[in-house]
């Protein structure tokens, strides 16, 4: 269900750090012209942890789904940044689902990048489990 632009404005309002939240949004979509009939508005409900809404030339939620601790308190996100004007609807599942100080370091985590915050970590390699062993 999309609701206007005020009441999004409203939701997102309401939201802070560390609240789990559902996103409703349409996606991109790619097709051809000949196929006509078909509906362009692919909707989609994305989970996570709200972080912010950020972006400089364009705004985008900010939503966590996976986050890793290392021992220095750095968190690495999988993260999704679903572009403000595509967004029909905000859910919010639980106020405070991550205390404020969890939420404080996710979004540092997040602002500093992952090469710049984990310098020595070195990049994850492709795992091949089918070789062959001649």
């Amino acid at each position: 269900m999309s609701v206007g632009k005020a009441k999004l404005k409203k939701q997102l309002e309401q939201l802070s750090p560390g609240d789990l939240v559902a996103i409703e949004w349409n996606d991109a979509s790619i097709g051809k012209s000949l196929s006509s009939g078909v509906g362009v508005d692919v909707p989609v409900r994305s989970w996570g942890v709200f972080i912010g809404v950020l972006g400089e030339k364009s705004k985008h939620i900010v939503i966590a789904q996976n986050s890793f601790k290392y021992a220095n308190g750095l968190f690495d996100l999988d993260y999704t940044a679903i572009p403000l004007s595509w967004t029909t609807n905000v859910i919010v599942i639980a106020k405070n689902y991550v205390e404020s100080s969890v939420a404080n370091q996710l979004i540092n985590s997040f602002l500093m990048g992952g090469r710049r915050a984990f310098p020595s970590r070195s990049r994850q390699q492709k795992v091949r489990n089918h070789e062959r062993l001649d």
